[in-house]
């Protein structure tokens, strides 16, 4: 038989079929590369921490009694103190024979004196802060500025011209420790913040056991054990706003000194 001869046109179709049968192995979906690449940076991306979300600012404390919520209707007003400037100084008035047992201050004012016994069992933290600006004679010269008769006597923290002292850092709520808010006692004055007492300081006048845990409680640290009938004549003085400040005694109730015994 006689062989037909082979054709450019066989040699061509035989290529492209050649072709046609290899392109699935090489060939690749436009873009998976892309999305490979993508799920690397997902992944990438959740290993990553991301910034925490910033906590809202404390609220500053105000120099007015607004920064503090009101007490319960009952009562006129849960006591206030105003911030601020620290980096108080005053002159050391430690007593030279201090009496044995609980510590005890004497606070002398214009219109008499009384003294307070100290619970450093139950407010140790409270009582040295108390003593500390005691001892320093940081309350001599510093007045009552507030004074509601059904409710307390406040002072410890401006002068007679109604000036802020500077105080020292704030400390740590000692409320809840089986001290209550009672007719007598001597606890710390702050503002809204819990954790923000620093040198003022008032009296119960009439039993307040609502501030032993109102806004999270007010430290009572001692308690009036001479002097009372002195209290009661500072609580019945006349008030009107000063300053922006409501309840200041018209004629001051200044704090003459204040000293260990």
């Amino acid at each position: 038989m006689q062989r037909k001869p082979f054709k450019l046109e066989s040699l061509f179709f035989l290529l492209v079929a050649s072709a046609l049968v290899l392109l699935p192995l090489s060939y690749a979906e436009p873009g998976a590369a892309d999305a490979v690449e993508k799920s690397a940076d997902t992944k990438e991306t959740a290993k990553t921490p991301t910034a925490a979300v910033k906590p809202a600012e404390a609220a500053s404390e105000k120099p007015t009694e607004a920064s503090t919520p009101a007490a319960p209707a009952k009562k006129e007003g849960a006591p206030s103190a105003v911030a601020a400037p620290q980096g108080a100084a005053g002159t050391s008035q430690q007593p030279q024979n201090p009496v044995a047992g609980p510590p005890r201050v004497k606070i002398t004012t214009n219109l008499g004196s009384f003294t307070v016994e100290l619970n450093p069992e139950k407010a140790p933290i409270t009582v040295k802060n108390f003593l500390a600006y005691v001892d320093e004679g940081y309350y001599s010269g510093t007045i009552f500025h507030r004074v509601i008769s059904g409710f307390m006597i406040q002072g410890g923290g401006f002068t007679e011209d109604m000036k802020k002292k500077k105080t020292k850092a704030p400390i740590v709520l000692e409320a809840k420790k089986g001290l209550s808010n009672l007719r007598g006692t001597i606890a710390m004055a702050r503002t809204s913040n819990p954790n923000s007492a620093t040198s003022q300081f008032f009296i119960n006048v009439v039993n307040n056991r609502n501030l032993d845990s109102y806004g999270g409680g007010y430290a009572v640290f001692g308690k009036v054990i001479e002097g009372m009938e002195v209290v009661d004549q500072i609580r019945a003085v006349k008030t009107a706003p000063r300053r922006m400040h409501r309840d200041v005694p018209v004629v001051a109730v200044v704090i003459k000194s204040a000293t260990r015994l």
